[in-house]
């Protein structure tokens, strides 16, 4: 079993609070690294499609999950922008995390979506045009992130 919180800390952020990082990641064979803002504009373009495609992937895939890792300027704005996201999230003070896990998957820009396997290991840095490219079609982008 993967030790999740080498990467993100003891706690996720869920829609009811607080929950430990290990059980909510434990038997997830896709794990996918959402770096995002809502300054972002073209982040505010993609999280609504990547909104549909998590929705549409957990009701045939319950070992799917997103973690979404703010870029925000406060924790106002984080909570305004994940007010309106389905998934999980790294803790917002969690600032420490959030630079170790852009340094570790090189994140230059956003939006920007990496996907992991159940080990932690890096699947693609290239989630963002995975799923435009699949437009909607849940079967591709499993079928891609499992190859």
């Amino acid at each position: 079993m993967t030790d999740w919180t080498a990467l993100f800390g003891n706690e996720l952020q869920c829609k009811d609070g607080k929950k430990s990082t290990n059980e909510v990641l434990a038997g997830k064979k896709i794990v996918g690294v959402y770096f995002s803002a809502h300054w972002c504009p073209p982040c505010r373009g993609f999280t609504p499609v990547l909104a549909t495609v998590y929705e549409d992937m957990i009701e045939d895939h319950e070992d799917f999950e997103i973690i979404f890792v703010s870029s925000d300027r406060d924790e106002a704005s984080f909570g305004d922008y994940y007010g309106g996201q389905p998934w999980k999230a790294l803790p917002f003070p969690e600032r420490e995390l959030k630079a170790q896990l852009a340094q570790t998957y090189g994140v230059r820009g956003i939006p920007m979506l990496v996907f992991l396997n159940e080990r932690g290991e890096v699947i693609t840095t290239e989630g963002r045009n995975i799923v435009m490219g699949a437009q909607g079609d849940i079967g591709n982008i499993w079928k891609q992130l499992t190859a």
